[in-house]
C-alpha cells in the first residue's frame, strides 16, 4: 500500500491557517496557504498530508457542526478542492481527520433535538436522557465524550448515523479525491462500526488508507484485516525522546523488540504503525528534549524504525510549544516554511525511506545495544540496512558482527567498510545499506 512506502507530514489547518480560535462565522480561504507551502513539502520528500479536522465546527474542528462543509474560517469546499488537486498533482496524498465518536453542540442534529426534544426525528442519533440536565442547563442529560460536554457522544449503533458518515466520506472522495482517513479516539469507537467503514471504504476506493488514534492497549484489537490499516504508535512516541533523555536506548530497543523482533511471539510483525516525534496534542520534541543535538539522531531513528514516519508541521526545523501552555501553544501559524540544517537532515532521512523497501517493509532485529548506542538491523529480501545510532557526545567505535564487509551510507553516499570495527560520531546516526 502507498501509505507504507510514505513520508507523512501532520497539519493542524485552523492552527496553521491563523483562524481565529472559535468560529466567527467569516469566510476567509485560508486553506489556500497549503499550496504555498507545497515546495517546502517537495524537499522533504513528504508522500502525504494528514489534515487535522477541516470541517465546520464551533472552536477547534473537533466539535463538528457540518461534515459536509469545509469550516468557513478555512474557506469554501471549492478552495479546499483547490489545495487537494494541487497536492494530488505533485504525487501528494491527502488524508483527512475522521471524527466520528462525537461531534459539537452546534452540530446540525443535535440542535435540532435540542429545538424539538423528543419529537426530533434526530434523538436516537445520541445517548440522550430526556428526564435528566447538564451543565449547559438545556433540560436533558446526554453523554459527552469522556465528560466533556461540549463533545456529543454519537450512537454508532443507530444505522442512520452510520450511513451519515458513510455517505460523508463517500462525498469527499468525490469532491476532493482523498486518499484515506485518521480516525479520531479510534479506541473509543464501536468495532462494528470499524469493520463496516473498513468494508465501505474498500469498495469506494483502492488503496483507502484507514489510520487510527490508540493510545495504549493491544493495537491488534482495532488494526487488522477487517478494521484499520494502522494506529498512532504512542508506545513509541514515549520511547523516542525519553530514551534519548535518560541516555538509555534500551527503553526504545524494548518497545521496538516487543513489537517487530524476530521471536514468534511479537505483537505487530509485519505491520505498520503510525510514528511520530510530536503531534497537534503533546509538547513539541524541541521543548521536551533535553540536549537539542539528540535532535538528528533522534529523527533518525524515527525513519529507521519499523512504521509509518510522520512530521508535524513546524518541527523540521526545531520549532517549540508546550502542552502546559495550551493546545493554541501546539498548533501556531508560520508564515513561511523555515529551513535550517535540521530541516536539511529530516529531507535526507525521508530520502532514503522513501527510497528503500528495507526501511519501509523489513524485518526489525538488534545487532547491538549499549545505553548510548544502538544498532538494529532492516532487511527485506536481499536488501539489508543497518540504523546506527550514537547519543554520546562522545565518538565510539562499534566491534559487531555486521555479516558484510562493505556498506553504503543512504544519507551521506559514502562507503562504509566494517573492517576494524565501526565509528560512530557524537550525536549520530546513519542507515547503512549493505552491498
Amino acid at each position: 500500500m502507498w501509505a507504507y512506502e510514505s513520508v507523512f507530514y501532520q497539519i493542524y489547518p485552523l492552527g496553521f491557517c491563523g483562524a481565529p480560535l472559535s468560529n466567527d462565522g467569516v469566510e476567509v480561504p485560508r486553506i489556500q496557504k497549503v499550496k504555498e507551502w507545497i515546495p517546502h513539502l517537495q524537499k522533504l520528500h513528504i508522500g502525504a498530508i494528514y489534515f487535522s479536522p477541516v470541517f465546520e465546527s464551533d472552536n477547534h474542528g473537533y466539535d463538528t457542526r457540518d461534515f459536509t462543509k469545509i469550516d468557513c474560517r478555512l474557506g469554501s469546499n471549492a478552495d479546499f478542492k483547490e489545495v487537494c488537486d494541487a497536492l494530488h498533482e505533485v504525487g501528494i496524498r491527502v488524508v483527512l481527520d475522521g471524527v466520528f465518536n462525537h461531534v459539537g453542540r452546534g452540530f446540525w442534529a443535535f440542535q435540532d433535538v435540542l429545538r424539538n426534544r423528543e419529537g426530533s426525528p434526530y434523538r436516537d442519533w445520541f445517548h440522550i436522557n430526556f428526564g435528566g440536565n447538564n451543565g449547559y442547563n438545556d433540560g436533558l442529560w446526554y453523554e459527552g465524550w469522556e465528560g466533556h460536554f461540549e463533545l456529543v457522544k454519537l450512537n454508532l449503533r443507530n444505522p442512520a448515523v452510520v450511513d451519515h458518515l458513510l455517505n460523508c466520506i463517500r462525498g469527499w472522495v468525490e469532491e476532493f479525491g482523498i486518499d484515506g482517513l485518521r480516525l479520531d479516539v479510534a479506541y473509543s469507537l464501536e468495532l462494528d462500526f470499524l469493520r463496516r467503514l473498513r468494508s465501505f471504504c474498500d469498495g469506494l476506493k483502492p488503496d483507502f488508507f484507514l489510520l487510527g488514534e490508540m493510545l495504549h492497549g493491544d493495537y491488534n484489537q482495532r488494526m487488522n484485516d477487517q478494521m484499520l490499516h494502522s494506529v498512532t504508535n504512542y508506545e513509541c512516541y514515549k520511547g523516542l525522546y525519553s530514551s534519548f533523555n535518560c541516555m538509555n536506548m534500551f527503553e526504545i530497543g524494548f518497545s521496538l523488540n516487543r513489537q517487530f523482533g524476530p521471536e514468534n511471539w511479537t505483537l505487530y510483525k509485519g505491520k505498520h504503525l503510525f510514528n511520530f516525534a510530536d503531534n497537534h496534542d503533546v509538547t513539541r520534541l524541541a521543548s521536551i528534549l533535553t540536549e537539542p543535538r539528540h535532535m538528528k539522531p533522534l529523527y533518525g531513528m524515527l525513519f529507521g524504525m519499523p512504521g509509518i514516519p510522520c512530521i508535524y508541521y513546524g518541527s523540521e526545523w526545531g520549532a517549540e510549544g508546550k502542552k502546559q501552555d495550551g493546545d493554541p501553544a501546539l498548533r501556531p501559524c508560520f508564515e513561511n516554511p523555515q529551513e535550517n540544517d535540521l530541516t536539511e537532515w529530516i529531507s535526507a532521512c525521508a530520502k532514503a525511506f522513501s527510497s528503500s523497501k528495507a526501511l519501509q517493509y523489513g524485518s526489525y532485529k538488534t545487532v547491538m545495544q549499549q545505553n548510548h548506542q544502538w544498532i538494529f538491523e532492516r532487511k527485506f529480501e536481499d536488501q539489508r540496512v543497518l540504523v546506527a545510532i550514537n547519543a554520546s557526545a562522545e565518538p565510539y567505535h562499534a566491534h559487531f558482527d555486521a555479516q558484510a564487509g562493505r556498506a553504503r551510507d543512504l544519507i551521506t553516499g559514502e562507503v562504509h567498510d566494517f573492517g576494524g570495527g565501526s565509528e560512530l560520531p557524537p550525536f549520530f546516526a546513519a542507515f547503512w545499506e549493505i552491498f
